[in-house]
């Protein structure tokens, strides 16, 4: 293909109009912008967005967008809504009703329901003067000078500048409400994000008879056998009333061996490295994981609040439970 190739053409001039399109949006962002986030915060109950035609597939994802970060919301179809499904709006609620033309005739039909239930309304309407943009409490400008579309037919920079107004209402309320990444994990829990604030040590490491434990008495040899049983490459070293001394890995046994040491005869306390890095049970798996990777370690002690082993968490787990 060459430049003046007339696919690549029509391809980049769309992109054009509908980035121009939506530049304009910046200067819409005014007082009308202001009362609809406001009236959203005060609202009760949810945010029913709802729309006809490529109107109500935008809508779709602005009530989704809004969902997941704070506004419960969810879309209802004009014309089912004049069929039954109005039933799922109720006094608490707020409506948001997209119409490019602000004159769609499903959208309208439910204007006299939405007012004798005392709903507030914000339109997001190309027509200022509009049926729709008149009777809302607050309109959202998203006209726009001219479709990609050729034939000016096919909504296309007037869905965009839709879906982009939407986004900015969202934010905007993200931010008006505090909004946090763990707010928004709480909305993703199956999301990789989800997983990496919300999971914890404690959902993922080995406890119980999965820990492997010797004392400083333990010969290196038996030490030895622990660890291979258990599988993890190393084990704890703990003193009678179970406190932990220190660990004892595969790493320490090549120290051991490039020094000589008598396997036989030497014990835990003669070889064991002492301090080792541990975590606490309730920290995010995602933290433990970093703390890996800061010190080139693979496994971590997990200790409660009397210094005792509780667990034990390896990289795999936490590469196994999607964390990253």
């Amino acid at each position: 293909m060459t430049q003046q190739d007339p696919i690549l053409i029509a391809g980049r001039r769309t992109v054009l109009m509908e980035t121009e399109a939506v530049a304009e949006l910046e200067k819409r962002i005014d007082d009308d912008f202001k009362r609809a986030c406001e009236l959203i915060l005060q609202c009760r109950g949810r945010a029913i967005v709802t729309g006809m035609g490529k109107s109500g597939h935008i809508g779709r994802k602005i009530a989704a967008t809004l969902a997941s970060t704070g506004t419960p919301s969810f879309f209802v179809h004009p014309g089912e809504a004049s069929h039954g499904d109005l039933g799922m709006i109720t006094r608490d609620d707020l409506v948001i009703a997209i119409s490019n033309s602000g004159s769609s005739a499903e959208v309208l039909t439910l204007l006299p329901l939405l007012k004798r239930l005392g709903i507030p309304m914000i339109s997001m309407s190309g027509k200022s003067d509009s049926p729709l943009a008149q009777a809302a409490d607050a309109n959202l400008d998203i006209s726009v000078e001219t479709e990609a579309c050729p034939l000016g037919l096919a909504p296309t920079s007037s869905t965009t500048v839709t879906l982009v107004m939407g986004d900015a209402l969202a934010v905007a309320l993200l931010e008006a409400r505090g909004f946090t990444a763990e707010d928004f994990a709480f909305s993703h829990p199956g999301g990789a994000l989800g997983r990496r604030l919300l999971l914890k040590v404690e959902d993922v490491m080995h406890a119980g008879d999965e820990l492997p434990r010797v004392t400083p008495e333990t010969l290196l040899s038996k030490a030895l056998l622990e660890m291979t049983s258990k599988g993890f490459g190393m084990t704890t070293v703990v003193d009678s009333e179970g406190a932990l001394l220190g660990v004892f890995t595969d790493g320490d046994l090549r120290r051991v061996i490039d020094h000589k040491v008598e396997l036989d005869s030497a014990t835990m306390d003669e070889v064991m490295s002492r301090r080792p890095k541990t975590v606490s049970a309730n920290i995010l798996a995602a933290e433990a994981l970093r703390i890996m990777e800061d010190n080139k370690i693979t496994a971590l002690v997990v200790e409660d609040e009397a210094h005792r082993p509780s667990g034990l968490l390896h990289m795999h787990d936490i590469l196994r439970a999607g964390v990253i």
